[in-house]
C-alpha cells in the first residue's frame, strides 16, 4: 500500500492501516526515541505515545512537506515533552558565549560505541546534543522546544562535546595500555 492511501485511511481511522504504518516507521522511530530517553522502556513508552499521538493528528497533517518528516516531528516533540517535566539544564547568560569547537577523531570508533557514549551524556547534556547534531536543530529551535535560552543551548551543547572527547580519549588510552 502507497503511502497517501495509508495517510487517507489513517485519516479514516482504520485499525489495519494504522497498524501498517506503526509497522513501517517503528523501527526508525524507536532509534529516535531512544536518543531521547534515558532508558530502554522509557523509549518504549514514547514510542507509543508518539504513534497514538500522530494517529490522533493525522487529520492536520496537510500534506506539504513529506509526511515522515511531520511524524518525526510528532515522535521527537512527544518524547521532549516528557522529557521537559524532568530536565535540568545548566543555566547561563545569554551574553557572548563562544561555542568551542571540539575535534574527535571517530574514525576507529564503531557506530555502537559512539552510540553507547552519546547515551551516557548526562540528560541535558544528550538531548541537546541529538537535537543539534544528529537531527540538525538550530540553537533557536532547541531554545523554544526545551524552553531554554539560546545560550543555555550552546552551553549545553559545548559540554557534551567536551564530555564526549573526554569519554572517546579515556577509551583511546585504555585500549594503549592494553597494546590494542
Amino acid at each position: 500500500m502507497n503511502i497517501e492511501n495509508l495517510i487517507l485511511k489513517c485519516k479514516k481511522q482504520d485499525k489495519k492501516a494504522q497498524e501498517i504504518l506503526y509497522r513501517r516507521f517503528s523501527p526508525k522511530f524507536f532509534v529516535l526515541c531512544l536518543k531521547y530517553s534515558s532508558s530502554y522502556d522509557q523509549a518504549k513508552d514514547s514510542l507509543h505515545d508518539g504513534f497514538i499521538k500522530i494517529f490522533q493528528n493525522i487529520s492536520k497533517y496537510n500534506e506539504r512537506g513529506s509526511f515522515e518528516g511531520w511524524m518525526t516531528r510528532v515522535i521527537i516533540n512527544n518524547a521532549l515533552r516528557e522529557y521537559q517535566n524532568k530536565a535540568v539544564f545548566i543555566t547561563i547568560e545569554e551574553e557572548y558565549f563562544e561555542e568551542a569547537e571540539i575535534e574527535i577523531e571517530v574514525e576507529e570508533l564503531s557506530f555502537d560505541f559512539l552510540m553507547n557514549l552519546i547515551q551516557e551524556l548526562p540528560n541535558q547534556y544528550r538531548v541537546v546534543f541529538n537535537l543539534y547534531a544528529m537531527d540538525c536543530y538550530s540553537h533557536k529551535e532547541i531554545s523554544k522546544l526545551l524552553n531554554i535560552s539560546i545560550g543555555t543551548s550552546k552551553s549545553n551543547l559545548a559540554r557534551a562535546r567536551k564530555k564526549l572527547k573526554e569519554n572517546i580519549e579515556s577509551y583511546k588510552r585504555s585500549k594503549m595500555k592494553l597494546g590494542l
